[in-house]
Order: structure tokens, then sequence, then C-alpha cells
């Protein structure tokens, strides 16, 4: 049983190599173990093909007969753009696989186990399912709920604040935390900015960690008025990485059409009471488009419309050791919130010193 855990804690690590990149597909790994030699890995790779277990045959060779296979996720049972990894490991001869859970998915969900044993293959379930389900979360919420999972990324001084009351806001935080924001973003799907931002900063959203390949992100603008200038950089970029402008409805054509002329998606969500945008319906115009995890880079109205309205399920917090005052800008808009008991609350999971800095992740305190 151990070797059994130490395997498959394995295969979650090689799975963690596709989250960012595999979309919309789950991130899986997959270990093959003979006579406890391992034979071959393999995760999912870019685009979401091949899958893990392709990869780990592709590598075993003939050795993958009589091997036990460590799955995080159910294989698959269903033909897509390639055939079922069910039929790829009993071809191969594998003798076991041993699966962390099943697949939500309604096209495998308990048919891949099914497969298997109708295949003469033993079966187990459920190690490390805590595990294997939290590493992917954004694909099992956008499965069973329609949304993606949401991070919250903020980068502060000590009181909250996030530029000076001139707006000067380059760089609060250090080299280091810049670095790991880059990180962040190469593990998620889609990067969501509010048409502020844009304004302001006029970003590229990229990953710029050299050697870090990847699938590129989905740069998603929440801009309910249009005020994205058609010059930004997110525009003129959008062939090499793709761009979103999610909006409210009621433009006329000639609004849209240098965003849609310049390869920028176009999407129409319904605006929500207090102004903006139904952020609910804009992830969930997201989810139906495969994105699986967001990334929330501000600013401050964007902040506050996804905590107003419980959508944010994790917080990267960065602080930097400086005080800025009550006049400097802050992370979030004001949630207008009558009660304490109103309060979005989070649990601390991890903390992190990055230089100077120091970076906190929280997770949602679901309220029972």
């Amino acid at each position: 049983m151990s070797d059994d855990v130490a395997h498959m804690r394995a295969a979650l690590a090689l799975a963690r190599r596709g989250l960012g990149n595999a979309w919309p597909n789950p991130a899986v790994g997959c270990v093959l173990v003979r006579h406890g030699e391992v034979v071959g890995r393999g995760w999912t790779q870019p685009g979401g093909r091949p899958h893990a277990e392709t990869e780990a045959l592709r590598r075993a060779g003939s050795k993958a007969r009589g091997a036990t296979a460590y799955v995080t996720l159910e294989p698959c049972s269903h033909h897509g753009r390639t055939p079922p990894c069910c039929n790829a490991l009993a071809e191969a001869g594998v003798a076991r696989v041993v699966m962390a859970m099943r697949d939500p998915d309604p096209r495998v969900n308990g048919r891949g186990h099914a497969m298997l044993r109708d295949a003469a293959i033993v079966v187990e379930e459920g190690l490390l399912e805590a595990e294997a389900r939290a590493l992917n979360a954004g694909f099992f919420r956008r499965i069973e709920a329609g949304l993606p999972v949401v991070t919250l990324k903020l980068a502060s001084t000590l009181d909250g604040r996030i530029a000076t009351a001139t707006g000067e806001s380059r760089w609060i935080t250090g080299p280091e935390a810049r670095r790991e924001v880059h990180a962040l973003r190469a593990r998620h799907d889609a990067i969501l900015v509010g048409s502020g931002t844009v304004l302001a900063d006029d970003p590229d959203l990229t990953c710029r960690i050299p050697g870090m390949e990847r699938v590129p992100m989905l740069r998603v603008v929440a801009d309910a008025r249009l005020r994205t200038p058609a010059t930004a950089r997110l525009v003129a970029t959008a062939t090499d990485a793709p761009s979103c402008i999610v909006t409210a409805p009621g433009h006329p054509p000639a609004a849209l059409a240098p965003f849609i002329a310049a390869g920028v998606a176009v999407l129409t969500v319904p605006g929500a009471a207090e102004g903006g945008l139904d952020l609910k319906a804009l992830l969930a115009a997201l989810a139906r488009r495969g994105v699986t995890r967001v990334l929330a880079e501000g600013g401050a109205g964007l902040a506050a419309g996804l905590l107003r309205a419980g959508l944010v399920d994790r917080l990267a917090w960065f602080h930097a050791p400086a005080i800025m005052g009550s006049d400097g800008w802050p992370a979030a808009e004001g949630l207008r919130l009558a009660a304490l008991a109103a309060m979005p609350r989070f649990r601390r999971v991890a903390v992190r010193p990055l230089g100077a800095d120091v970076l906190t992740e929280f997770e949602r305190l679901e309220v029972t």
C-alpha cells in the first residue's frame, strides 16, 4: 500500500505539469510500474492531447505488459480526437489500474471503470482522491456547476493599497513577487481584468518566464461600456495570444468591428443591477469555452464585484512591507456590507516570503 501511495503521489506531481496547459481537458498524470520498476510516465500534453496514459504507454513500450497503471483520474472511455485510453491500456496488456477518482464527465463517469473490468483488468479507485480533486478543482467545477475556479490576485501595501492617489502603482512589490505572478499565470487557463486596468496600464497579460512553454492563456477584459481602446496591446497581439472582451448587449456593430477584425473574441453577457456586468454570467460564458481556471488580476472594481457575488474561490495576496495611507487606492472597492456576518471569509493555506514581500494564499471559507 505504501508503494501505491508513493506512485500515485508521483502521478499527481506529473499531473500538475498540465495545469493551465491542458484545458479544456483535466490535467492528468500516469505512472506505469512493473515488478517495482517505473517503466513509463506521462501527463496531459498542451491543448489536452495526447492524454497522460497514452504518453506513459508510449514511453513504456513493451514493458507496459503486466504493469500497474497509477492514474490520477478515471481513464477516458469515449472516442474524441483520439481513441479511448481504456482501450489503449487493455491493448498494451496492463494488468492493474489504480485510479485516484472517477471522472465526472458524463461521457466517462464509471464507464471507464467498467470497460477496464470487462477487459479483465484489476481496477482500484479512491487512492488520494482528495488530493486529485483539489488538483483538478477547476475541471470538476466546470463539469458540475458550469463555472471555472477563480483565484483573485492582489498586490498591495500592508494597508491594502494598490496605487497612490495619483494612480502610480509600478512597482509596489519587488521582482521576486512579480516573477511569482507570472508563474501563477502559467497555472491558469485565463486571466481576467477590468477595463480600468487596461486603460491605466495597457498590460500584455502574458507569462514572461523564459523556458516556460505553454498553450497561450486566454486574456479576458470585463468591459461593460466597451472602453478598451482598439490600440490596446491585448487587441494588437490577439493573433499571437487569444484575447476576449466581454461586454454588455446593445453596442452597435461598428463599435465591435475593430475588435473582431483584430481577432478578438467578443462575448455579450447581461449587465448587473448595480452596474457593470453579471460576473457569474461572464464566468459561465468562459466555462462554455472550456476555461477551468481563471486568475483575476483586478482592478479594484472587478475585485469587489467578484467578492460581492461570492465568486472568489482562492486569494493570492502579495503584501509589500510599506504603508500608503487612506488616500491610496484600495485593493477592492466598497462591498456595501451592512453587517460583519456578510463579509467574505477565507482560511489561510500558505505563506511564503518572496524577497522583501510576502505571498499569503487563502481558500474560501464555506459558510455552514
